[in-house]
């Protein structure tokens, strides 16, 4: 896109990227703005032919970019998206409903991942192994070098981040020297083009990356099972992950999937930083983050306190028109997102939890929401509510608090508020997740930092820049007599 999307201004035709060429189908898929239902752009679906077309070209292409001109490029798009930051930021709004506070917030973001990711392009990753070092040695040394995929790499995005969690895929796949075909979520995609020819303008050539758009039902599979695919990185529900890994037999895959993070506030925390976490690690991106507090597990000895302070902050909250810059949160990503939000708090009412704040709903805006007194077992917490949704949970001590957060099928993230040694060491070694954050929202880290979940939020392979590009590389062994 070359003009900024103005949502009164018609409806925009968007096209496919194959390497660069811009493709339209007759069949498109209408993208709408949760906030007002209205059709802001079109994308084509994508046909078989496309989807194979875009495989065959990036696997038929060698990249020959050295370490520097990855890293020019990487800067470059950096640059651009600097330059473009108002109009992105409007785009990632219109599509997702998400508040313009949260949408520059991950434009910048987006240019943390590149900066890292153009830095770690110019690291020599080979090492160097003596083998001298037995009786059985001899005068020579091993060396590693790493190499990009023979094949192309099959990226699917979901929808909660339009721009950062593309980039987490794309710019690893740059500064490896990778070829990659993208499908990003049917209902996010116009920031995912964007960011396309952003790349193309910093020089990045066609070949190494396409977009496709399209019905999963009909290009998904090939996506998976094509024999131009070496490798699988997926970021969404847990269903479809569980699919990937069924029908991705023989491909390497990346499975970054659900999350039920808990924060965990102890009777010696610090009750108003514990609540304002609460709060911000609750409702910040409408609460659709894996990373996303999902269940707050509060010591009896200051549960009183904190419900105070989060019901406090919640009600501080301004919802409502995304483009407002004032907006603290806006919509859920569509209406019917927000029906299943009131439907597991009404059920959580009905089994006896006290709701304190929220449940209101009107279209995709769903109100921040408080319920106090929940139990372990009622689905509100133990499945992933992808939204707006503050669960108190009340326990006794620490061994409960354990127990209770390994309690669900997911091992994502957590958070503790406490400031005993012995606590934060128990919950290190005894929480069941990827990363335990103390004195932090769950999702705490930085863009090049080692990222991701084992049980049900993913198979252990971590992401982040740094775990993505080992991920997408081939390890080389040659040895030289020394």
């Amino acid at each position: 896109m070359n003009q900024p999307l103005q949502k009164t201004a018609g409806i925009h035709h968007e096209a496919l990227r194959i390497a660069g060429e811009r493709v339209y189908r007759d069949e498109v898929i209408e993208v709408t703005y949760p906030y007002t239902g209205e059709v802001i752009a079109t994308v084509p679906k994508a046909t078989l032919s496309d989807v194979r077309r875009a495989y065959r070209i990036a696997c038929d292409y060698r990249p020959t970019l050295t370490r520097y001109e990855r890293y020019r490029i990487l800067m470059r798009a950096g640059e651009i998206i600097a330059s473009r930051l108002d109009e992105i930021s409007r785009t990632i709004t219109l599509e997702s409903g998400l508040c313009r506070k949260d949408s520059l917030y991950e434009v910048g973001r987006a240019s943390d991942v590149l900066l890292f990711a153009a830095n770690q392009a110019l690291v020599d990753d080979g090492q160097v192994f003596s083998c001298d070092l037995t009786h059985h040695g001899k005068s020579r040394k091993v060396y590693t070098l790493r190499e990009p995929l023979q094949g192309a790499i099959t990226a699917i995005t979901p929808f909660n981040h339009p721009l950062n969690q593309v980039i987490h895929k794309v710019a690893p796949s740059i500064a490896t020297n990778n070829r990659m075909v993208l499908k990003p979520s049917e209902k996010t995609p116009l920031t995912a083009f964007i960011l396309a020819d952003i790349l193309y303008e910093a020089g990045l050539p066609p070949q190494m990356l396409s977009v496709v758009t399209g019905d999963p039902k009909e290009i998904a599979d090939e996506m998976l099972t094509s024999a131009d695919v070496d490798l699988v990185t997926f970021t969404g529900g847990v269903a479809i992950g569980k699919y990937i890994a069924g029908k991705a037999v023989y491909k390497r895959q990346i499975l970054e999937l659900g999350g039920n993070d808990p924060i965990i506030v102890m009777e010696d925390a610090d009750v108003e930083e514990a609540a304002t976490l609460a709060a911000s690690g609750s409702y910040k991106n409408s609460g659709q983050r894996c990373t996303a507090i999902k269940r707050m597990l509060v010591h009896e000895a200051v549960a009183d306190q904190f419900v105070e302070l989060l019901v406090r902050k919640t009600k501080a909250l301004k919802y409502g028109d995304p483009m407002d810059p004032h907006t603290d949160m806006g919509t859920v990503i569509d209406e019917a997102a927000a029906k299943h939000f009131e439907a597991v708090v009404d059920e959580a009412i009905a089994g006896g939890a006290k709701l304190l704040y929220g449940n209101v709903r009107d279209g995709a805006l769903y109100s921040p929401t408080v319920l106090d007194h929940v139990e372990p077992g009622m689905r509100v917490v133990k499945h992933e509510t992808f939204g707006p949704v503050s669960p108190v949970i009340r326990f006794s001590s620490i061994e409960e608090a354990i127990r209770i957060s390994n309690g669900t099928a997911y091992g994502l993230s957590s958070a503790v508020c406490t400031n005993r040694m012995d606590y934060i060491t128990c919950f290190i070694r005894e929480l069941n997740v990827g990363s335990v954050n103390v004195r932090e929202v769950p999702g705490y880290r930085l863009e090049l930092t080692p990222f991701g979940g084992i049980k049900d939020s993913g198979l252990g392979y971590k992401e982040g820049v740094l775990e993505a590009m080992k991920s997408f590389t081939n390890t080389k062994t040659y040895s030289l007599p020394w």
